[in-house]
């Protein structure tokens, strides 16, 4: 009977213990291992805005480089696992679901796009799994809150009132829009639009163009009847690039501004120097060729580390800051980390992220409402 007893304890023991153990498993959250936490990024890496989605993806591993040669997160590697959307809805959101339930990432970093993560939305927050830098800067993505959205940039409407401030200031009033007819486009020229009715005044002429066209004909005659002192371009650096052209051939020659999506270095490879000089824009990121900012200077070491060269970008910044944000949301999360933890350190500290500060709380998710304007100058540089 003593045998049988003693048997019978530890067989409950060991049954107790192999279910806290099955417990303990199952009450993590997908995506954490005992040495790795795995992330996962959407994005167009082909097509025309394949360049986008290339150099956000290069600044982002570079952290995270630089991140697991010193130690990880608590000891575990931060891996990225990087899906294709061709800046296509359909194929964003079938990522997203792709990253959620095959990859089994812990959060999500990086989309692209406002119509793409419009629709990815449903998925991931459906699914509880944050995603922590969106690439766009469109309203309908920030309000309402979405508890699992953070975004890390300013708004269009930022933005646009930056440049509608600005060119109103020199005494330019008639002033048109061009825009993509997607949520990115129309988020922007409500912006313009709103910001011009501060002053009152109205776009004198609009244009559209669609997402992955160069079809601009249309728009170009529409706005060169206006014949207006200034344009503001909400659509991404090809068909920016082939309006001016044909605007010029128009015999239109009004001041040219665009938004931070453009990607400075990408118009100017798409125009020339000589072309593209002149044109405005507006950016939401820190300067990337600062050689004082810290944040700029980590930057530089980590892309030179990483990918051995230093053509520094916008949208590479981004990438590398996007990555250092997650990044020291985890580690403020502590050892015990979870999806909800991470939104809850999210929304309760403030980041100084080199010089690049970000803030949010449970009524407000957007991380910054930083605008630097710039022009690009005769060689192709950015000048601020």
């Amino acid at each position: 009977m003593l045998i049988k007893s003693i048997k019978t304890s530890l067989a409950s023991l060991c049954a107790g213990l192999a279910f806290a153990a099955s417990g303990s498993v199952l009450a993590a959250d997908p995506g954490i291992t005992d040495t790795t936490i795995t992330l996962g990024m959407s994005a167009p890496f082909s097509g025309l805005n394949g360049a986008y989605g290339k150099e956000m993806k290069e600044g982002a591993l570079a952290y995270f480089a630089q991140l697991n040669a010193n130690g990880g997160i608590n000891g575990k590697k931060v891996e990225l696992v990087t899906l294709d959307d061709g800046y296509e809805t359909e194929r964003t959101v079938a990522n997203t679901r792709k990253l959620i339930n095959e990859h089994k990432v812990f959060a999500l970093m990086a989309f692209y796009g406002s119509s793409p993560t419009t629709e990815a939305m449903k998925v991931f927050s459906e699914a509880k799994v944050p995603l922590l830098g969106t690439i766009s800067g469109a309203g309908s993505l920030r309000s309402p809150v979405n508890r699992y959205m953070f975004h890390l940039r300013a708004s269009y409407a930022d933005e646009t009132e930056a440049i509608v401030n600005h060119l109103v200031g020199l005494g330019i009033t008639n002033i048109a829009v061009f825009y993509q007819n997607d949520g990115f486009g129309k988020s922007g020229k409500d912006g313009v639009v709103a910001a011009l009715a501060h002053h009152k005044l109205k776009p004198v002429a609009e244009g559209s163009v669609e997402r992955n066209s160069l079809q601009v004909e249309n728009a170009v005659t529409q706005i060169a009847k206006a014949n207006p002192q200034a344009v503001i371009m909400v659509t991404l650096y090809k068909p920016t690039a082939e309006f001016i052209r044909q605007m010029r051939k128009a015999g239109q020659i009004p001041q040219f501004s665009t938004l931070s999506p453009i990607g400075a270095d990408l118009l100017v490879g798409e125009m020339g120097a000589k072309d593209a000089h002149g044109v405005g824009i507006s950016q939401v990121m820190p300067y990337p060729w600062n050689d004082t900012q810290p944040v700029a200077k980590e930057y530089h070491k980590a892309i030179q580390a990483f990918a051995k060269h230093s053509n520094y970008s916008y949208y590479g910044i981004e990438g590398f800051i996007n990555a250092k944000l997650i990044a020291e949301a985890m580690k403020k999360a502590g050892r015990d980390l979870s999806r909800e933890k991470l939104v809850n350190t999210l929304e309760s500290t403030p980041f100084d992220l080199g010089g690049y500060k970000v803030s949010y709380s449970a009524s407000n998710h957007n991380g910054s409402r930083f605008v630097d304007l710039t022009v690009l100058g005769r060689d192709g540089r950015v000048l601020r």
